[in-house]
């Protein structure tokens, strides 16, 4: 378990990774997500996760560019969107995204979301440019079960990482264990619920108790769970605060209070039905 912000877990690869990041879903491109990626480097934040479909891969790389932190020490992580998956689509759109955020290379490069006719082909594109040096990691987002044992069948490079929606009112238990199985990362989208959980019960009660806000509570579940969280911000009093978990522990009791509130409840579409 990580126990500080720039900790790393070693994944599947032997590349390390932060444990905790920033995610830039609907910060919007110039200079709002310019601040927030800056913000958060500058805080000691080292992982950026951002994705073409999201439209700010152009601020972020300005973001990173604007602090003093070695390239080598960030961890920059970006996704191919699903009208460019496919084998020459996936390389084509690599190359945009590895332009638009100004780098050469990416520590991670994912599937966003599994198209089930393309979503083969994709990896094996991502195969190529992980081979290549370009990519250190290659990995996948919104993956069911199902969709890991398919793209195993033909896959020469396990993914490192499966970056799901995850937050206590949707656990994805069975997704989890198998990961946990594979040695695949488990990783964290909207790890908050965009604020629904914020006034919970149960939340709320836990947070006074360790003089905690509900988000950092909710937050330091997700670390204690062994699973790497991005939650996105773009006002830099909360990016400060979203990664002041480190100084409290959430006993067993607590974590088992928050890990029964699973209600298989999403905020976004279930991979089974988004294409």
């Amino acid at each position: 378990m990580i126990q500080s912000l720039q900790d790393r877990i070693k994944l599947n690869n032997g590349v390390e990774m932060p444990g905790f990041g920033l995610g830039v879903y609907k910060a919007e491109e110039g200079k709002e997500v310019v601040e927030a990626v800056r913000t958060a480097v500058n805080h000691g934040y080292r992982l950026i996760d951002t994705a073409s479909f999201y439209g700010n891969e152009t601020g972020v790389g300005e973001g990173i560019r604007e602090t003093d932190v070695a390239r080598e020490d960030l961890f920059i992580t970006t996704k191919v969107w699903n009208d460019e998956q496919g084998y020459d689509e996936t390389l084509r759109a690599f190359e945009r995204s590895l332009e638009r955020l100004n780098q050469e290379y990416l520590d991670l490069y994912l599937i966003h979301w599994p198209v089930k006719e393309h979503f083969q082909d994709t990896w094996k594109a991502m195969e190529r440019l992980y081979e290549e040096g370009v990519i250190k990691s290659i990995g996948v987002s919104n993956f069911h079960v199902h969709h890991l044992q398919k793209l195993f069948t033909k896959a020469n490079v396990k993914p490192v990482i499966n970056q799901i929606e995850y937050h206590p009112h949707l656990t994805q238990q069975e997704v989890k264990t198998f990961c946990d199985k594979e040695d695949i990362q488990m990783e964290a989208w909207s790890p908050l619920k965009r604020g629904r959980l914020f006034e919970d019960p149960t939340i709320t009660q836990i947070a006074e108790r360790h003089g905690k806000s509900p988000a950092q509570v909710i937050l330091r579940w997700d670390v204690q769970n062994h699973v790497i969280t991005i939650p996105k911000s773009v006002t830099p009093s909360r990016i400060r605060d979203n990664a002041d978990i480190f100084d409290f522990n959430l006993s067993e009791d607590e974590m088992d209070q928050i890990n029964r509130m699973n209600q298989n409840d999403r905020t976004g579409m279930n991979p089974n039905e988004f294409d």
